[in-house]
């Protein structure tokens, strides 16, 4: 349990515990992460005692598969309040507690500070991040399994296209088969087809697809973990030269993918990555890449004057792309784990099929 690694930040930070919680049914990533819970509640890690999950009544059998022992009810109408209450019964300090800022809404924390009145508060949300960035060997068993899921399901929508009129058509149906396997999507899908794939996240639209390239980019949550993918297929008859556009952009990204090594650094990756686009550098218009986990965008940041390193055990995506404004789009994008070199994860077939 990665709780326990961090204590040492508790520590470093002088805080007496870490209070992640969740309102509604979107997860916390956080809180999902140190107990594998995603219902309503809240998470206490203490620097000196072991965690507790506090629930609504209806949440208690769900809250008991967690990885957190310690299970006590609360009342949701007095949230805070009862926080308050089960931290002073199990004797634990509340002087300085560490919160996520970015996972702790303004409402909450004006209700928060009524019950914690004289209470300093450390904002620990770029420590859960950088403790997320290295993946345990269970994490990296979970993720692989996700993109496995994201394969199946990609070329079963390519093995599929003919049968499909619009990009909702594609998206509903990417959707449709993340349901049917008991799973959720990592994010709205993107179905770019003709001159809509040079907007990297442009949303499906119910028209007619277009002839041309069209970009596919789809990913899974399997058991909280998220996969990634890109696929770039072609609509129509390919010329010479939009086969040779592809290919190129394919050799930039298994270049980069066969040359990472430990402790490269991610913002000179991005900077190779620019030259090596050459004289279309200027259609490439965002980050060569992300980290993956519990949450679609994590550490590492793939981007310009990015300070990471790439450390084994890290998972990430490598995805350049060329888009050019108002004619087409390419993106090609694979999950990789950094071990000692890096492995794809994501297999689908990137040679370009014309369909």
């Amino acid at each position: 349990m990665r709780a326990n690694d961090f204590k040492g930040i508790l520590e470093k930070n002088k805080s007496d515990f870490a209070l992640f919680y969740t309102l509604d049914q979107e997860p916390n990533p956080n809180m999902f992460y140190f107990s594998g819970y995603r219902g309503v509640g809240a998470l206490i890690i203490p620097k000196k005692k072991s965690p507790c999950l506090m629930v609504p009544k209806m949440e208690v059998e769900r809250a008991k598969k967690s990885m957190v022992k310690q299970v006590c009810v609360m009342n949701k109408k007095r949230f805070f309040e009862s926080i308050s209450n089960i931290i002073k019964k199990r004797g634990i300090l509340s002087k300085k507690i560490g919160i996520d800022n970015d996972n702790f809404s303004l409402n909450a924390y004006k209700y928060f500070k009524k019950t914690f009145k004289n209470v300093k508060t450390k904002d620990i949300f770029y420590d859960c991040l950088k403790l997320r960035e290295v993946k345990t060997n269970k994490e990296i068993r979970i993720l692989k399994k996700s993109c496995n899921y994201a394969d199946k399901i990609i070329k079963k929508v390519i093995n599929n296209f003919k049968d499909f009129k619009t990009e909702t058509d594609v998206s509903g149906f990417l959707e449709y088969e993340t349901k049917k396997l008991g799973l959720d999507i990592a994010f709205s899908p993107v179905v770019a087809s003709g001159s809509n794939g040079s907007m990297p996240h442009h949303e499906p639209t119910n028209t007619k697809l277009k002839k041309g390239f069209c970009v596919i980019d789809f990913g899974v949550k399997y058991k909280g973990y998220c996969s990634d993918i890109t696929r770039t297929i072609y609509l129509g008859k390919a010329s010479g030269k939009e086969k040779q556009t592809y290919n190129f952009l394919l050799d930039v990204q298994e270049n980069i993918i066969n040359n990472i090594k430990i402790n490269d650094n991610c913002g000179k990756m991005y900077g190779d990555c620019v030259k090596n686009l050459g004289k279309y550098s200027k259609y490439f218009i965002h980050g060569l890449g992300h980290g993956v986990g519990v949450e679609i965008h994590e550490l590492p940041n793939l981007s310009l004057n990015s300070k990471d390193k790439v450390m084994e055990n890290m998972v990430f995506t490598i995805e350049p792309g060329i888009y050019i404004p108002k004619k087409f789009g390419i993106r090609i994008e694979d999950t990789v784990l950094m071990g000692k070199k890096a492995n794809v994860l994501t297999k689908v077939s990137k040679d370009l099929l014309i369909i």
